[in-house]
């Protein structure tokens, strides 16, 4: 039996609030009994190790996320869609920089299939109905974004353009032009716009 008021949900939201403060990569079951303080033997009886205790962040964060996702996207489509789901994902690593690092977490088939990681994909292809792009230019599309926003977030959270001007903030309306052009352009496999 875990000790009173402890839960497996309790846990792991501890979990990813500690990551939100020192980082993912510091996430372990030892340090959340010290958040606790109790010992980590009583924390056993919630979680299995400290891999299964970060597993549990990232469903959180992919769940927070998608949630997040799909109140942004609600009644909009085209480039107000774009910007909407960019913006979420961009908010959310400013606000959960832990839970955002916990997202990448590369889960087992079982578990991914499982979790809220296919909602992204599917609000990603409804946002690419308003381009009207058809397979496999739409498979190509929702990693095109996948790659853009992540990689602007993480370089941006990384000080990668604290260094030069203009404002990120700038650079970002204009990176979201730019896919926004490219999607209602998107170019034929022959090189040719549609």
């Amino acid at each position: 039996m875990g000790r009173a008021g402890l839960t497996t949900e309790r846990l792991t939201l501890a979990g990813a609030e500690l990551a939100d403060e020192v980082g993912f990569d510091q996430v372990t079951v030892s340090a959340v009994a010290r958040r606790f303080d109790v010992k980590v033997a009583s924390l056993y009886s919630h979680l299995k190790s400290s891999q299964d205790l970060r597993t549990r962040i990232a469903l959180l964060a992919l769940e927070e996320l998608a949630d997040r996702a799909a109140d942004a996207l609600a009644g909009r489509a085209g480039k107000g869609a774009l910007t909407a789901l960019a913006d979420v994902y961009r908010d959310y690593a400013r606000e959960h920089p832990g839970r955002y690092a916990a997202a990448q977490l590369r889960l087992d088939p079982q578990t991914a299939a499982a979790s809220a990681g296919g909602r992204h994909a599917q609000l990603t292809r409804a946002l690419l109905r308003g381009y009207d792009l058809s397979e496999p230019d739409q498979t190509h599309a929702v990693r095109l974004l996948g790659s853009v926003f992540h990689g602007y977030v993480s370089l941006e959270m990384g000080g990668g353009f604290s260094h030069s001007a203009p404002d990120t903030q700038e650079t970002w309306s204009r990176v979201l032009d730019a896919l926004d052009v490219l999607l209602r352009n998107w170019p034929a496999p022959d090189g040719t716009t549609r």
